[in-house]
């Protein structure tokens, strides 16, 4: 089977909002995207947000969520996030990729999504240490 690897941000602003994108597909999620050439994941995540947001971001912690998952059953994905801070914010979606980009308030972002796995991941995993790093 295939293999690919995305990487992307949670960012987190000064109001308790997390950054959302929406794709072309549908589905809002973090923005994310393929590693290029010889970049570190970090790199990857910066860029991406960059390019799908036109927000740039500082990595505020080392710890990496990994979020796994099969596209159309022939491509086993991972992508890693780290948790971000905006340090522009003139937000504006990549028209190519991205419908909408929007902050939504930390306490309804689970609603956001539609896949019971990036759920989860959020609840368990991403949600408490967001917190935690903003107290």
């Amino acid at each position: 089977m295939k293999k690919e690897k995305s990487c992307g941000a949670i960012v987190i602003n000064n109001n308790n909002e997390i950054l959302l994108v929406k794709t072309v597909k549908g589905f809002f999620g973090f923005p994310k995207g393929h590693v290029e050439n010889d970049e570190t994941e970090q790199e990857t995540a910066i860029r991406e947000v960059k390019e799908e947001t036109n927000i740039d971001i500082e990595i505020i912690s080392d710890k990496r969520f990994v979020f796994s998952y099969k596209v159309d059953g022939v491509i086993d994905k991972d992508v890693i996030f780290f948790i971000a801070k905006p340090i522009s914010n003139n937000l504006k979606s990549q028209e190519s990729e991205i419908t909408e980009s929007k902050w939504v308030d930390i306490n309804i972002v689970e609603s956001y999504f539609d896949f019971d796995n990036i759920k989860k991941l959020w609840n368990n995993e991403i949600k408490p240490e967001v917190i935690s790093i903003k107290e």
